[in-house]
């Protein structure tokens, strides 16, 4: 939708070339538009990351160190297009390099935090484990791993790329365009690269793969659902057991996926779909009662 609005904005501009706030929103949008999935990746590696080392994960340093990626990421598209917004209304030098400064300052921001996710990933995966990695989602971890690490690397080359060309120096007017600056290169690493990474998003089921249960606070709650009640309180909700082939990522992909389809779909399998604490009880105790009316209903019928 960010990116929709972007290219609606760029053509309205082409169409009205005088209008200076459409061409400053414009811009704006440009460079704004990708910092949904900055966030977005970050918050998928904080989950790698915690099923991986849950006591690292869920440290407190570890886990404000991503309210502070998020507030950083506001404050700077907040100063970035207060800077935009000024370089059209001001014919002042200073301010004018004042800008600029902040404009590179905001574009290298954006492709640090863009690349991020990626050292996150692998560090995780280079620190031996203590325990053994806690599943969350559905399909394989391998799967969620190359998923993150491949939509990381593609906006980390937009990002890239934008820092890039505006550090730079400007072109004078009176020189041709280099083939970098073209429009080729803008749209491949500006929305190229987003759309193959929401498409890949859509194409794996990330609401899938990357669910954790509502409430999870602390190592061992990704495997245990916590659920959050009105006056505050945890109830155990539902638990889900993985098998041994899927815990070790040994059973194929495609018996991953139709079971987790079963358990989706609600089929009645007790093996198949998650069961609370309360609904397992009944379970046996309509097992129970079977078994014995099983064994009284000869007796009953002879006596009456």
């Amino acid at each position: 939708m960010a990116r929709i609005v972007t290219s609606i904005l760029r053509i309205s501009s082409t169409c009205l070339p005088n209008d200076v706030p459409l061409a400053i929103a414009a811009q704006i949008f440009v460079a704004a538009g990708v910092v949904i999935i900055f966030g977005i990746n970050l918050v998928f590696a904080q989950r790698i990351v915690r099923a991986q080392h849950p006591h690292l994960g869920w440290h407190k340093i570890f886990s404000a160190f991503f309210p502070f990626c998020y507030a950083l990421i506001a404050f700077t598209i907040v100063i970035v297009i207060t800077a935009v917004v000024q370089t059209y209304y001001t014919l002042d030098a200073y301010s004018h390099y004042v800008d600029r400064q902040i404009l590179l300052y905001g574009i290298t921001t954006f492709a640090v935090v863009s690349f991020l996710p990626i050292p996150l990933v692998l560090v995780g995966l280079v620190i031996p484990r203590k325990i053994r990695t806690e599943k969350f989602g559905f399909g394989r971890f391998r799967t969620k791993i190359a998923v993150l690490l491949t939509s990381s690397t593609l906006i980390c080359l937009g990002a890239s790329y934008r820092a890039a060309t505006q550090w730079l120096d400007a072109v004078p007017m009176t020189q041709p365009l280099p083939a970098y600056l073209s429009k080729g290169p803008f749209y491949v690493f500006n929305f190229t690269v987003e759309v193959l990474t929401v498409y890949l998003y859509a194409y794996v089921r990330v609401d899938r793969r990357f669910h954790i249960p509502n409430g999870a606070k602390g190592p061992g709650s990704y495997t245990l659902g916590l659920t959050v009640t009105s006056e505050g309180a945890q109830d155990e909700t539902t638990t889900r057991v993985y098998s041994e082939e899927e815990t070790f990522d040994d059973e194929p992909q495609s018996a991953v996926d139709e079971r987790d389809d079963d358990v989706e779909k609600g089929k009645n399998d007790p093996d198949a779909r998650p069961m609370t604490a309360g609904s397992h009880q009944t379970h046996l105790t309509h097992q129970t009662h079977a078994t014995h009316d099983s064994e009284k209903e000869t007796p009953i019928r002879r006596a009456s």
